[in-house]
């Protein structure tokens, strides 16, 4: 099946955030306070995603209460975080919202993504994701993980939907 085709199905989608929504660093100052780098035009992606009507998630393993800001600010609405087991999580996210496999995106980075992206209908690897969850991905982005890969997936599905064009006339004044 083409990217198009996969692509055109998605209805939610779900992503993990270290290495995916940031550049997979952690930065912990002296008093042990952490610290991540998001990337502005993720944020715009999810936004308009949302726009759009549909979901958005976050499944990561670790715990950070700067995620659940950030979720907050993009109005993000399926955060599970310290999760061990993403393909138990993700299921049952799948079934809260009586979609199918097939209509959920995943993008991952790293093996701990690989049964999610195994089970999903358009699995993701971001550029510099694992060799192996790129091998498990139907699509995989140009851009480096924190650096705009959540928005080029974000552009890449909206634009199968045929609904990129009408989200961004506000920006564009066509």
């Amino acid at each position: 099946m083409k990217v198009e085709e996969l692509a055109g199905n998605v209805e939610l989608i779900l992503a993990d955030v270290d290495g995916v929504l940031t550049d997979g660093g952690i930065i912990l100052s002296n008093e042990g306070i952490e610290t991540k780098k998001f990337h502005v035009r993720d944020g715009l992606g999810i936004h308009l995603w949302r726009r759009a009507g549909y979901q958005f998630g976050i499944v990561t393993a670790r715990n950070s209460h700067i995620v659940k800001v950030r979720a907050a600010e993009l109005n993000v609405d399926i955060i599970r975080q310290g999760v061990s087991d993403k393909l138990t999580t993700t299921n049952e996210v799948i079934n809260e919202l009586e979609l199918e496999a097939a209509q959920v995106c995943f993008i991952g980075d790293d093996l701990t993504d690989l049964p999610v992206m195994r089970t999903v209908g358009f699995p993701v690897a971001v550029a510099d994701a694992a060799s192996e969850v790129c091998a498990a991905a139907k699509f995989e982005t140009k851009s480096a993980g924190g650096m705009g890969a959540v928005r080029e997936t974000i552009e890449t599905i909206l634009k199968a939907k045929k609904r990129w064009a009408e989200l961004i006339r506000n920006y564009t004044g066509e």
